[in-house]
């Protein structure tokens, strides 16, 4: 068996992938990730070759391809005081 085509556990592939698992869930269910390989009655892994050819496929972030946030810029969901709906 060739090293690339080892079976990684969930750990692994978190550390390998950088997404939760809630994410890979998600993206096995849409087609966009590895399908996992169930390895016995609870316990369920990933190909490493797979994994490997999907993070390669992965799009490398830009300045081309992302926009610059104007400095001061607020991100994320506004926080609304007590007292206001």
């Amino acid at each position: 068996m060739d090293a690339r085509d080892r079976i990684v556990r969930e750990p692994e592939r978190r550390q390998i992938t950088c997404i939760s698992p809630a994410s890979a869930w998600r993206g096995e269910k849409a087609g966009t990730f590895p399908k996992r390989v169930r390895l016995g009655e609870n316990s369920v892994g990933w190909k490493l070759s797979e994994l490997l050819a999907w993070v390669d496929s992965r799009e490398i972030a830009t300045t081309v391809n992302t926009k610059p946030v104007a400095p001061g810029a607020k991100r994320g969901r506004k926080r609304h005081q007590a007292g206001e709906v």
